[in-house]
């Protein structure tokens, strides 16, 4: 389970890493730290209306856990916030939106997990070792509220981590062991525009010796 990632707010690193812009207006609304509830920024497919099958990306802000389009207000995004893989396709939170392709990357420079080897909870820093940020396998959905205003939401998928080397340390004992999925830089276009068979296939988990993990006290919320 991840319910604690950062966000990536350098203008000129979100488009070199992912390529597209991070427009001023969506930046001065980013924590820079990420919790269930807070606003964050998503990378989507953008088709172009006007020149048909051009694609592109789009940066879009939306708000970290997924609201289904059937739900009766957003306080389920406190529960959303990561859809497991293997039930994704099935589950009525994320049905719809895993059914439609409304796939995402979220840009993260890192995200916290609590390490229990000692017994108690040490919050911990899990960052990419080449110091690139990540991009993170999510689903988008809108929402539109009681009074009509249309919401963007989005949630995490993780899969099992059971044997990884480095994240089998996280969670508490006796817990089954998730990770969030670190999507390659080469696989991003695939994981947005690929058929689901296709994507699905992109759920793997990211290589330890690529990680980097260290203690850190992580900001309140």
């Amino acid at each position: 389970m991840c319910s604690h990632y950062q966000t990536v707010k350098d203008a000129e690193r979100h488009q070199r890493y992912f390529g597209c812009p991070l427009p001023e207006t969506i930046r001065q609304q980013l924590p820079k730290d990420v919790w269930p509830g807070y606003p964050s920024n998503i990378v989507v497919r953008h088709i172009d209306a006007t020149d048909t099958g051009l694609t592109t990306r789009q940066s879009r802000l939306a708000r970290f856990g997924l609201i289904p389009h059937w739900a009766s207000d957003p306080d389920i995004s406190r529960h959303t916030f990561n859809a497991r893989a293997e039930t994704v396709s099935t589950k009525p939170s994320f049905r719809y939106a895993w059914q439609h392709a409304q796939r995402c990357i979220v840009p993260a420079e890192a995200f916290y997990e609590p390490d229990w080897r000692t017994g108690h909870s040490v919050a911990t820093r899990i960052a990419r070792r080449d110091g690139a940020p990540m991009g993170l396998a999510g689903l988008w959905a809108t929402w539109r509220a009681p009074q009509g205003e249309l919401v963007q939401s989005f949630t995490l998928l993780t899969i099992n981590a059971d044997e990884h080397p480095l994240m089998r340390r996280f969670h508490r004992p006796g817990v089954e062991k998730r990770m969030v999925v670190v999507l390659p830089d080469e696989d991003y276009e695939t994981w947005l525009r690929a058929p689901n068979h296709a994507a699905a296939a992109l759920l793997q988990p990211y290589p330890a010796d690529r990680l980097d993990a260290s203690p850190a006290e992580p900001p309140k919320r």
